[in-house]
């Protein structure tokens, strides 16, 4: 009989995750785990309590519902999941079938086979967090539809977007389909080569990458086919969703010749009535033009009184600022708040901040200099001299207590490093420049620079 017992005790286990005994006033007489599962740690504590006591709440009514059906002799065939709960810690769901065992001790007594459904909820929450991920993408990527196509929309210049694996247009806008006479629907599809006369689509795909990858990259110049309209293509290209796409800013003659003349137009008004002074020399700092401002600020009466002239001429420090402008020009293209005096034709000086720009889009470079007036920053500066008057006080103190010779000595290396750091500074690390100014030999340079302790001090240039 024991084994028996032992064999559907077996049987039992094999076939389900869990087993519970329970009389027909809800009290477990018996538990089970299964052989596969391991998961729901030891139970024993369950026996001879109530099963009322390791359900949650909204399973007890459930449960109960069970336990009149089997006490008025009926036992439901419909499975029933119930969640359990152990020491308020943990909870497990379980799906239960319920069987009528007979009678123990005296009282009917009902099996609960159940399968832990554990895997199945740890399943269905992924799925659930899947499922919002994928809303959340698809929320966002249709927001940014939206903002792209309202921007597609509403720019003004033709624009035009372009596989570069098979040259067929992807999306326009409508300008873009105004200027090549034809639909926004029609072209949409279609190969952009067939939209411009004499262009074959590799050669022309191939041309549009190479322009827009170039380090001089200018525009794509080609004719509309439908309506022979001079065409000039400003590309880009980038990669989506690993597809190179192009994207063609299209402009025709007609708007480039009125954006030229505008900007041409407001350029010289801005040359000849700007306040600011304006000056342009050859790659050697010859003036070639100028503009009133700076004719004004070195009292010349005629451009032909200053073109032909070193605009050196009229700098404080001469060809040393001169140097130190050009070669900065040349080396990064520009330079920015140089700091000088300009001079005028009778000697008088005036404090300017300049910049410098290389104009290299010629056979022949030229520099354009911007000048502009510094004196009224230069005259708040001065109080900043009555500082200069306190240390000078603060070395008269030190008469008595130091000899003449030891005084002069200290002053005079504060003033000599101060000296050297400010054209070290203001030639921007040229030590051939900052020599020059000073007055000094190279080599003297580089003893007194070691002397400071200045030599490998590295110089970080201000805007």
């Amino acid at each position: 009989m024991s084994q028996g017992r032992d064999f559907l005790a077996s049987l039992i286990s094999a076939a389900t995750d869990i087993a519970v005994i329970v009389s027909n006033e809800g009290k477990v007489l018996s538990l089970l785990i299964g052989a596969r599962e391991t998961g729901f740690g030891n139970l024993s504590h369950w026996e001879g309590r109530s099963i009322n006591e390791f359900l949650t709440r909204e399973s007890i009514p459930k449960f109960e519902s069970v336990l009149e059906d089997f006490r008025a002799g009926e036992v439901s065939s419909k499975a029933v999941e119930l969640n359990h709960t152990d020491n308020a810690v943990w909870e497990f769901p379980v799906r239960y079938t319920f069987h009528a065992l007979g009678e123990i001790d005296g009282k009917p007594a009902l099996v609960m086979l159940g399968r832990d459904l554990r895997p199945i909820a740890e399943t269905q929450q992924q799925l659930v967090q899947a499922q919002m991920s994928l809303e959340q993408g698809y929320e966002a990527r249709r927001e940014f539809d939206a903002r792209y196509r309202l921007l597609l929309r509403t720019v003004r210049d033709p624009v035009v977007f372009v596989s570069v694996a098979d040259g067929k247009v992807k999306d326009l806008n409508e300008p873009a389909a105004a200027l090549l006479g034809t639909t926004r629907e029609d072209l949409i599809g279609s190969d952009f080569a067939r939209e411009f006369r004499d262009r074959r689509r590799e050669e022309f795909i191939e041309g549009l990458v190479n322009t827009s990858i170039s380090d001089n990259a200018g525009a794509f110049d080609v004719v509309t086919k439908r309506n022979r309209h001079a065409v000039a293509i400003t590309p880009n290209v980038f990669r989506a969703a690993g597809e190179r796409v192009l994207i063609c800013r299209l402009e025709s003659e007609q708007q480039a010749a009125v954006r030229h003349d505008d900007l041409s137009l407001n350029l010289g008004v801005l040359f000849e009535k700007g306040a600011d002074a304006m000056v342009f020399t050859s790659a050697s700092g010859v003036i070639q033009t100028c503009n009133d401002s700076f004719l004004d600020m070195v009292d010349a009466a005629h451009l032909s009184d200053v073109k032909g002239r070193s605009l050196g001429d009229y700098l404080g420090r001469g060809q040393i600022d001169m140097s130190v402008l050009i070669e900065n020009a040349r080396r990064s293209g520009q330079m920015r708040l140089y700091s000088t005096r300009i001079l005028n034709e009778f000697g008088a000086k005036t404090a300017v901040e300049m910049s410098v720009t290389w104009l290299n889009d010629r056979s022949e470079p030229e520099l354009g200099f911007v000048i502009r007036d510094a004196s009224r920053v230069d005259a708040i500066r001065t109080p900043q001299m009555q500082g200069h008057e306190d240390s000078a006080r603060n070395v008269m103190e030190l008469v008595g207590s130091a000899s003449l010779k030891d005084i002069v000595s200290e002053t005079t290396d504060v003033v000599e490093k101060m000296c050297i750091e400010t054209a070290v500074n203001l030639t921007r690390n040229n030590r051939v420049a900052a020599a020059e100014m000073l007055g000094l030999s190279r080599q003297s340079l580089y003893v007194k620079l070691r002397k400071y302790g200045l030599l490998h001090k590295d110089y970080v240039p201000e805007d």
